[in-house]
């Protein structure tokens, strides 16, 4: 109701004010506050509803059921983005998009010549892998990628000749579902071929029990994000396979923003997503993914992009400490070590 001079009543402009003021708050609250984990750049992870299979697999004979077939059709394949390699217990070195999620081939594929055997049908229950974009991991021959064009004429990324494909029913990042599907799918090695942990060596010490020692327990995969002591720098933060995660201080965490793409970003490959489950030791505040202005997503802590250095040859190495007087090793929470204050 207006005020008989067309003016809107004193309490109901007070009471827009407050919602305002709420938002904004709200807002602001994401990064380097306990409350949130949303930025307008960035979004939640490990807090949020299992993601649906968003066009990455089912089974007709190709590995899944026709209800994720169904649900899949249409969905936009997403770009491979910079590659990454996840080192695991069960299935060796296993090559990941951008985003963390499994990469896999088709043993009905050839790779020489390249060709896809993956019908409309099956690339509905695992799309194929876009080219455009893709780079290979750190520590792997660029020269082993290449392209094929698909039956549905899409630029299919492939690795020493094998198309790459995702899966339906991996629906966050480290899920390795489609493994063995059919007996014709298997995650992909970073040089194309078949992954599989390393094999047992040839000195009997090695592979003959001790019985005189107590049964121990298998480790665990190590976790996506975790920290380490660094006999320098302290608690730092490291990926997966042991290496060093850094930060940019010409990146800004209100709003989020990476200033390394091109070039940079090769030099210095952004951590893809790990799920807040999937972490060990790193504080949760700001935690979050952004969203590349060169289409990947990126992991952030308390809003700050991360990244791996590609001067890091093995785990431990802290060769992009200080580079530029820019690039700085990670506290759990999300502190740049040893930079300038």
């Amino acid at each position: 109701m207006r005020h008989p001079s067309g003016r809107a009543p004193r309490a109901w402009r007070s009471a827009s004010l407050v919602a305002t003021a709420a938002a904004l708050l709200a807002l602001t609250t994401a990064c380097g506050q306990e409350k949130g984990d949303q930025s307008p750049n960035g979004q939640n992870v490990g807090n949020q509803a299992p993601a649906k299979a968003d066009g990455y697999g089912a089974d007709d004979g190709y590995g899944a059921d026709s209800g994720a077939a169904d649900e899949g059709a249409g969905a936009k394949a997403k770009p491979a983005g910079q590659l990454a390699v996840w080192d695991s217990k069960k299935l060796g070195k296993v090559v990941t998009d951008s985003a963390g999620f499994t990469l896999y081939r088709f043993d009905k594929d050839t790779a020489q010549p390249p060709k896809s055997n993956c019908d409309a049908a099956c690339l509905k229950l695992w799309p194929a892998a876009p080219a455009d974009g893709a780079k290979a991991a750190p520590g792997v021959d660029g020269s082993l990628l290449g392209e094929v064009t698909g039956v549905d004429g899409t630029k299919q990324l492939t690795i020493d000749g094998w198309p790459m494909y995702r899966y339906a029913k991996d629906t966050k990042p480290g899920d390795a579902k489609g493994q063995g599907v059919g007996g014709v799918w298997y995650a992909a090695a970073p040089d194309g071929k078949k992954a599989s942990p390393p094999a047992a060596g040839t000195d009997p010490s090695e592979t003959a029990p001790d019985k005189t020692a107590p049964p121990e327990a298998a480790p665990a995969d190590p976790a996506g994000l975790s920290t380490r002591k660094d006999p320098k720098l302290g608690e730092i933060v490291v990926d997966r396979n042991g290496m060093t995660v850094y930060r940019f201080t010409k990146d800004s965490a209100w709003p989020i923003k990476s200033n390394c793409v091109g070039a940079c970003a090769e030099k210095w490959p952004a951590v893809a997503p790990v799920d807040k489950a999937d972490t060990k030791g790193i504080a949760k505040k700001g935690y979050m993914t952004y969203d590349r202005p060169d289409g990947g997503k990126q992991q952030t802590i308390d809003c700050w992009p991360l990244y791996t250095f590609a001067g890091d040859k093995k785990p431990g190495d802290t060769n992009g400490q200080g580079v530029g007087g820019t690039w700085y090793a990670v506290s759990p929470d999300g502190k740049a070590v040893g930079a300038p204050r």
